[in-house]
């Protein structure tokens, strides 16, 4: 454990409360000091939740570390039993009372409550982090509560993962379990997000289970092939290529299941399209949890004509599956959760587009790169009223959307360098989306004002031996079409220098242009 301004992953505690909060009819009584309620916030800030989560704190002082805290602890399961009545109960320490030792759910258990299932969590908070404590918790949740049984009738599966909190959680378990119905398997339970410990208990029933979030199901869905032999399956739906093998893999698993309709699908004619065709061979950095940005990668390469330039992931229980996808990119894996460390690769890389957390949208901004949130951490933004799964083959129209929207489409940029001598799309009179307002060129000599970020920097650090251009020549270049610019301008700038010609002016750019014609 470090200090630090950002983290990506909060203690495992927090991830015991997503699980809780996800839940219904669980309580997590959580022993910790009056400053640990904080995560709180998290569940009804950020994720718009219209109801407080289900934990209960002790909230001891420094006063109360002179006496018995335990006693704290025993009032508080009471108390909570007694108001919130509910099937089950989880108990357990945060980062800053696991250091007072003492052992929540051995004195739980030994408690009376009224026969209620009493479910201790032993988180390492000075080891471990967030998303190990959703695994482990929904693990410990499932291991206590779920027995064999008969199988349903008909073909059912269990999902497993989604916790409150989560990147589009929501949106996933309904695209998903709309696809399942397409092809003829129901869902039996979706757990945690939605189930009750009632519900956890019969889980038994359903002949398989769709592991949709490794980082908080894994553990879980492994017990349950081991214990009550249900198959799992291991592709993720995000993305076309992914979707498709998910349902292969559904199908091998439920032999009665049938294929479902891709009437609704449009990202893979919506890449191919003219105008997106701009978007091939987009450097992106690809930085989250390591599920999101493994499929992610995928979906960038394959589906979208992006170059990979950078991967990696904040949660290290992933990092050997992390390195070897990296490895067919070409690429290291970054393993990290040091933001600064991510800051310096995303630098180093100069992608021109970011896929990435909360976090990598800041560097963004910094940085001047656009960027598109995939994973968790995530802010208020990231839990859109409207329908937008990320998962399924609507999940993978929302990703288009969501990755093109930072950038500058072709077209776009094609149709605002063709009217820039209109007074409305001048450099000077900024986006009209962001609110700019139309104003005439304030250049007395008649002349067009230089591009932002023209020559300043190199005129500073070459100093006399820089290339100027001239403003004819500039409203020369903006003639040429934006895709062939950057090359006109560089071919033009070295032609000048090997002649000595400090001075481009509109006769240099067409000798220049005649020269590496021939």
């Amino acid at each position: 454990m470090k200090l630090s301004v950002w983290t990506y992953e909060g203690p495992p505690h927090v991830g015991a409360m997503r699980v809780a909060t996800g839940m219904r009819g669980l309580h997590y009584v959580l022993h910790a000091p009056q400053g640990d309620t904080y995560a709180d916030l998290l569940f009804t800030m950020i994720e718009r939740r219209d109801r407080r989560p289900p934990v209960t704190y002790t909230t001891f002082q420094a006063r109360d570390l002179g006496s018995d805290t335990a006693d704290l602890f025993k009032t508080a399961c009471q108390d909570a039993v007694a108001r919130f009545q509910p099937e089950a109960i989880i108990v357990g320490a945060s980062c800053t009372a696991e250091l007072i030792q003492d052992d929540p759910g051995g004195m739980a258990e030994t408690m009376d409550l009224g026969g209620i299932p009493v479910i201790a969590l032993e988180l390492p908070s000075y080891q471990r982090k967030e998303n190990f404590g959703a695994d482990e918790t929904f693990y410990q949740i499932v291991r206590r509560l779920a027995v064999p049984m008969d199988r349903t009738a008909r073909p059912t599966c269990n999902i497993l993962g989604p916790t409150g909190l989560g990147f589009r959680h929501r949106d996933d378990v309904t695209e998903i379990t709309g696809l399942l119905a397409d092809m003829g398997v129901e869902v039996n339970v979706c757990a945690p997000m939605g189930a009750t410990p009632s519900d956890i208990a019969r889980m038994g029933a359903a002949h398989f289970n769709v592991l949709l979030y490794p980082e908080t199901g894994e553990a879980a869905a492994r017990w349950c092939e081991k214990e009550l032999g249900q198959a799992f399956t291991k592709t993720v739906p995000m993305g076309v290529g992914a979707t498709r093998d998910f349902v292969a893999e559904v199908m091998a698993l439920a032999p009665h299941a049938t294929r479902p309709s891709e009437d609704a699908l449009r990202l893979p004619w919506y890449a191919a399209s003219v105008d997106s065709t701009y978007l091939t061979g987009k450097r992106v950095f690809l930085f989250g949890d390591a599920t999101h940005v493994m499929a992610a990668a995928r979906i960038a390469r394959d589906e979208m004509g992006f170059e990979v330039c950078g991967m990696g992931c904040y949660n290290r229980e992933f990092a050997r599956p992390m390195r070897a996808a990296a490895k067919e990119y070409g690429l290291t894996a970054l393993i990290t959760d040091d933001y600064l460390e991510v800051e310096r690769a995303i630098e180093d890389a100069a992608p021109e587009m970011i896929l990435g957390t909360q976090m990598e949208r800041h560097i963004g901004k910094r940085l001047g790169i656009p960027c598109a949130v995939i994973s968790a951490p995530v802010h208020v933004q990231d839990f859109p009223a409207r329908y937008s799964p990320v998962m399924g083959f609507e999940g993978a129209n929302v990703i288009f959307d969501t990755w093109v929207h930072p950038l500058v489409m072709g077209l776009e940029e094609h149709l605002l360098h063709m009217f820039r001598e209109d007074f409305e799309f001048h450099d000077a009179a900024g986006p009209s989306h962001h609110g700019g307002k139309a104003v005439a060129r304030q250049d007395s000599a008649g002349a067009l004002p230089r591009t932002p970020g023209y020559l300043e920097k190199d005129e500073a650090e070459r100093g006399a031996d820089v290339v100027t251009w001239l403003a004819e020549a500039e409203a020369e270049l903006k003639k040429i079409p934006f895709f062939v610019r950057g090359k006109a301008r560089r071919n033009t700038e070295s032609f000048a220098a090997e002649r000595g010609v400090r001075e481009i002016s509109v006769d240099t750019l067409y000798e220049a242009k005649a020269h590496y014609a021939r």
